[in-house]
């Protein structure tokens, strides 16, 4: 597999990221063109015993490890409503953990468990059929005839994508399955989960109209200002014969469920927009003992990251 630090970026990334840019009205200097409007909070993890016993990686086996976490919303533009109900969600939560001076892993989730296509060409033409298919479109549009023959695009589009009562109390979900190999040698085939101790609080539609529109960033910055602000990964295992390398694809509730570590949320990030300029998260894990599943999106996601990455970085805004 090819890191795509080494430099060329595919003609797939290149039009994932124009559509991308297409459907944020444009290309916004210093913000990604998805999930643009961000925060960044610091805290630390602290393994559980499960998962010590699931993967060899460093973060498995320390007392704890710093991190870096940034909450967004999903448009490509930073002034979208954080109560908005068509284009706020599904949101966002990567989790860097700091291993080491510029050694790192993250987790990269989002508050709707599952994906809406299962190739990086069928995420192209899931975008292309939405970015064509504005007010003025002829019926049916473009992305309604793509979710007619899309049974699962359909599935993640109708979901139900409920505003949280405060990003403390929202569960998110990394859509990619991973492989976990153990000190061993054993490999587990696995999905990350991240459960708020809050527990799961969600407004209804006539409540979140009320609210402003900042209002899940201002409270989780008062909130976090007050106490830790807490959640647990667990991490979801395949069972033999499991489809490990389709996003698209749910796996039974009554799999075991390994519990992995504790997020205890401390601070926020002091210089939030130029650090928030500066980091970019990767889809692919990068460190011994958690690899890809194989899943082609993972290697779509980590390029278009970095792509735009590098745009936001050297923005000068």
């Amino acid at each position: 597999m090819t890191h795509p630090a080494s430099g060329d970026f595919s003609p797939l990334t290149k039009d994932l990221v124009e559509v991308l840019d297409k459907l944020a009205g444009g290309v916004h200097p210093g913000f990604r063109p998805a999930h643009a409007k961000g925060m960044l909070l610091s805290g630390r993890f602290t393994p559980l015993p499960g998962a010590a016993s699931l993967t060899r990686a460093p973060h498995a086996h320390r007392a704890s490890t710093p991190i870096t976490v940034r909450f967004s919303d999903a448009a490509g533009v930073a002034n979208v409503a954080d109560n908005d109900l068509q284009h706020a969600s599904p949101r966002g939560m990567a989790i860097r953990f700091h291993l080491a001076e510029h050694v790192h892993t993250d987790i990269i989730g989002q508050s709707h468990d599952g994906f809406a296509v299962r190739t990086p060409e069928e995420f192209l033409e899931f975008l292309q059929a939405a970015a064509a298919s504005g007010p003025d479109a002829p019926k049916p549009t473009p992305v309604e005839k793509f979710l007619s023959t899309h049974p699962k695009a359909l599935a993640f589009v109708t979901a139900p994508k409920p505003i949280p009562l405060s990003l403390a109390t929202e569960s998110f979900f990394a859509v990619n399955a991973y492989k976990f190999i153990s000190g061993d040698g054993s490999v587990h085939f696995g999905r990350y989960r991240i459960r708020p101790e809050a527990g799961n609080q969600h407004l209804d539609d006539a409540a979140a109209a009320t609210k402003t529109p900042n209002f899940l960033f201002d409270e989780i910055a008062d909130r976090v200002k007050q106490a830790p602000v807490k959640y647990r990964i667990v991490v979801q295992l395949a069972a033999d014969g499991d489809i490990v390398d389709d996003s698209t694809e749910h796996w039974p509730e009554s799999r075991p469920q390994v519990e992995f570590g504790v997020i205890e949320l401390t601070g926020l990030v002091e210089n939030d927009a130029a650090e928030q300029r500066h980091i970019v998260f990767d889809a692919i894990p990068r460190v011994d003992g958690i690899e890809s599943s194989g899943d082609p999106i993972l290697e779509a996601r980590s390029s278009i990251y970095l792509m735009t990455g590098r745009r936001h970085r050297n923005s000068g805004v």
